[in-house]
C-alpha cells in the first residue's frame, strides 16, 4: 500500500509468477453490512470493477454512495497470476492491479453514477502511481462488464478528457479492458477502512466535477 515497491511495467505472461490452483481465504461477508461478499447475490444486481490506487481508500468510495450499492469487496484483477497473494501482487511480478467490486441494484444507482465517482475520487493522468503510491497495482483501469458498460466508461472518459484538458491535466492513462478474473483479496484487506477508520489512504481526486451521471446522497 505504499511506494516503495515501484515496479512500472507489466509482466507478460511467461514472466509472472506461477501463482497457485486454490483461492486465498477471504472474510464471508462485509464487515460493515454483513452481506455475503462472493455472494449469491440477489437478482437483477450487476458488478462493477474499478482500479484507481490504493484498494482501501478506494472501496470506501463506493461503499459510501449508499443503498444502491448492495456489497463491495477488495481484490486482484487485470493480471496473469492466478489467486496471487498482497505480497506477489505488490512485486510487481503478477501484472494485477488493486481493485474494488462493486455489486449494485441499477433500479437505484446507475453504472454511470459509479463512473462519476470513479472518475472525481482519483487522479486518472498518473499512469503507473496514484499520488505516492507507485507500481502497476495503483494503475487506474477500468474492467467492463459487457458492450453497454464499455460504452459507458468510454463515453464517460472523453466528457472527464475535455474537463482535464480544459483545467492544464495531460491525457487519461485509465486502461478500459473487458473485465477480466477477479481474486478477491485476503480477509485484513477488506473493509479495511471501516475496521480501522484512520488507517492509511493515499487516495485524491483532481477536484474537478465529471459531467456525466447525478450525484448520489449517502444513504440515498
Amino acid at each position: 500500500m505504499f511506494g516503495f515497491r515501484k515496479a512500472l511495467v507489466i509482466p507478460n505472461a511467461s514472466e509472472a509468477l506461477p501463482g497457485r490452483t486454490t483461492a486465498l481465504a477471504t472474510a464471508r461477508t462485509h464487515f460493515i453490512s454483513d452481506r455475503l461478499l462472493q455472494g449469491p447475490y440477489p437478482e437483477g444486481m450487476e458488478i462493477a470493477t474499478f482500479g484507481m490506487g490504493c484498494f482501501w481508500g478506494a472501496e470506501r468510495k463506493f461503499w459510501e454512495l449508499g443503498a444502491g450499492v448492495w456489497v463491495t469487496a477488495v481484490g486482484y484483477a487485470a493480471g496473469s497470476t492466478p489467486n496471487p497473494t498482497y505480497d506477489e501482487v505488490c512485486s510487481g511480478r503478477t501484472g494485477h492491479n488493486e481493485v474494488v467490486r462493486v455489486v449494485f441494484d441499477p433500479a437505484k444507482i446507475t453504472y454511470m453514477q459509479l463512473l462519476k465517482a470513479f472518475w472525481e475520487s482519483h487522479d486518472p493522468t498518473q499512469g503507473m502511481r496514484q499520488g505516492n503510491d507507485v507500481g502497476t497495482q495503483y494503475r487506474s483501469g477500468i474492467y467492463v462488464a459487457g458492450p453497454a458498460q464499455r460504452a459507458d466508461a468510454e463515453a464517460s472518459k472523453a466528457a472527464y478528457q475535455a474537463v482535464l484538458s480544459a483545467n492544464g491535466y495531460g491525457a487519461i492513462t485509465t486502461e478500459i479492458v473487458d473485465a477480466p478474473a477477479f481474486y478477491f483479496a485476503e480477509e485484513y484487506h477488506q473493509q479495511y477502512l471501516a475496521k480501522v477508520p484512520h488507517g492509511y489512504c493515499g487516495l485524491g481526486g483532481t477536484g474537478l466535477s465529471c459531467p456525466t451521471g447525478l450525484k448520489v446522497e449517502a444513504g440515498g
